[in-house]
């Protein structure tokens, strides 16, 4: 493919970039255009839709300058995938690109980083770099920040933001999801200094042609009477708690199920800080509120087999406290653990798992992700797929003692074809060089519209794709998914709003030539 000329009228930038077989694309134009013109700008786009031409076009707009840039991404496996990626795109000789992480040799660091026109670095590196003030910022004329939602509270994006701002640095921040809530996004906004957001979505005039159509499927699953059954016995004993906690002062809510499990986990740093005679009360029916309400949302949401791991959990605890033991001596929980025991040995599951292979059959020799919130489920998902001949392997990260290393094994082993199906946790949703697949499927729903985004965005990339989302019926499933759809809306609205705002602030003056010195 020729290069397009219409890439020249982004001016001196353009020589920096090695443009050989990149498609002209009139919103990546559009964009970048708008950065070079504007100032620091968040930039919101689909996942799969080249925001890392957005990255180096805006690394070379310093270099034309004559001056430095860094991109950063937060985790070590994405800034390696990066550096590759500038390796080729950007005109640049081998001394100046360089990749800085924590485990970049020490005593070469310091004249690596002094001759090196572009850094791609992990956040902490960086700022533990500037403390030292063995990085001289000054000679910096942009900072890229990959994955930016992350800049929030102490993140290291955070210092190193406010740190470009001091010295007129400008900042550009990506992302596919900053967010649903005002606060968060204006946040994020000030964090980077942004004066300028350029948000596209799916449905965009510049953008729509570009986007390879993903197919949502939604599956209403109905449990099954077993289910109902083992979950019925439950439910007094999650009732009473809640009604307890509920006359206490500390819930307002008629079922256990509308409560988001944020919000109880949230109730025990409330329990703890206050002092009164009825603490000892509340804490009680708080253990046992938590335990039991995560022990029926496995039950009716992940499968039999999870359900019985966690109680089993809770009867290997060492030390008890009288809630778990309360819990554990229940003549309806030690029913529904029998009942659980009895379903499992005679090989039923939850629905879900069986839905789950019909997907599958029509995916066959295909590669398909499996996104799933929990351990137990996924190690019960990768025993009954390899057993009913999909090949499939499970992907999670440090706390199941999983190797970066590891990790990088298991992706080349995918992009292979070695084996058809990833079943994998929130570790698959970013930050890894996951190849595009034909389908996602979302084993359960999840509240966060931004991780909705990062799900969904590995797959429809270069070609058409498809996601199933599993919702058990009459569960929390069904609140989640609404949830998320809700957020996703008002993300985009509040995206739109909040560029308005800035629109009509007057722009700070800064000659970008010209560092603080």
């Amino acid at each position: 493919m020729p290069i397009d000329e219409r890439w020249s009228r982004l001016g001196p930038a353009s020589n920096y970039v090695n443009l050989e077989g990149i498609e002209f694309r009139e919103y990546q134009y559009n964009i970048i255009k708008a950065i070079f013109e504007k100032g620091n700008t968040l930039v919101v786009l689909p996942t799969g839709l080249g925001k890392t031409l957005i990255a180096v076009y805006s690394i070379a707009d310093a270099l034309s300058s004559n001056r430095k840039a860094m991109l950063l991404a937060p985790t070590k496996p994405l800034a390696e995938q990066h550096y590759l990626t500038l390796q080729k795109m950007l005109k640049l000789k081998e001394n100046e690109l360089m990749l800085l992480l924590g485990t970049t040799n020490k005593t070469k660091r310091e004249g690596q980083m002094s001759e090196a026109r572009v850094i791609v670095a992990t956040p902490q590196t960086v700022a533990n770099e500037i403390k030292k003030g063995t990085l001289d910022i000054s000679r910096y004329h942009s900072a890229v920040f990959d994955e930016c939602h992350k800049a929030v509270g102490k993140y290291a994006y955070t210092y190193i933001a406010d740190t470009c701002s001091e010295f007129g640095i400008k900042t550009i921040g990506l992302t596919a999801s900053p967010g649903s809530k005002k606060e968060k996004i204006k946040k994020l906004l000030q964090t980077l200094k942004t004066e300028h957001i350029e948000s596209r979505v799916s449905s965009d005039y510049d953008v729509s042609k570009y986007v390879m159509p993903k197919y949502m499927h939604i599956m209403d699953i109905e449990m099954t009477e077993r289910i109902k059954e083992i979950a019925a016995l439950l439910h007094p004993d999650i009732e009473a708690s809640l009604s307890s906690l509920n006359k206490m002062g500390f819930l307002h809510f008629k079922h256990f199920e509308n409560i988001p499990r944020g919000r109880i986990i949230a109730l025990g740093n409330e329990i703890n800080r206050i002092s009164s005679d009825y603490k000892y009360a509340a804490i009680f029916s708080y253990v046992k509120l938590l335990n039991l309400s995560h022990a029926y949302d496995l039950l009716t949401v992940e499968g039999i087999q999870p359900f019985l791991e966690y109680m089993q959990s809770l009867q290997d605890k060492e030390k008890k406290s009288k809630a778990v033991q309360g819990i554990l001596n229940s003549k309806r929980v030690i029913a529904a653990i029998s009942a659980a025991k009895a379903a499992h040995s005679n090989g039923e599951e939850h629905p879900k798992v069986i839905a789950l292979l019909d997907i599958l059959r029509n995916y066959k020799g295909k590669s398909v992700i499996v996104f799933v919130q929990y351990r137990s489920t996924i190690k019960m998902l990768v025993e009954y797929l390899n057993n009913n001949g999909f090949p499939s392997k499970a992907f999670t990260g440090k706390r199941e003692g999983v190797t970066e290393a590891m990790q990088k094994a298991l992706i080349e082993d995918f992009r292979r074809r070695d084996f058809h199906v990833l079943v994998a946790s929130s570790i698959g949703e970013e930050g890894l060089d996951i190849p595009s697949v034909d389908a996602v499927i979302f084993y359960e729903a999840i509240p966060s519209e931004i991780r909705n985004i990062q799900r969904g965005g590995r797959t429809g990339r270069l070609t058409p794709g498809s996601i199933y989302i599993l919702l058990a019926k009459d569960t929390k499933d069904q609140i989640y998914f609404y949830v998320s759809r809700r957020k996703e809306e008002k993300m985009n609205m509040l995206i739109k709003s909040l560029n308005q705002e800035l629109d009509r602030l007057p722009k700070r003056i800064i000659d970008r030539n010209q560092s603080k010195l």
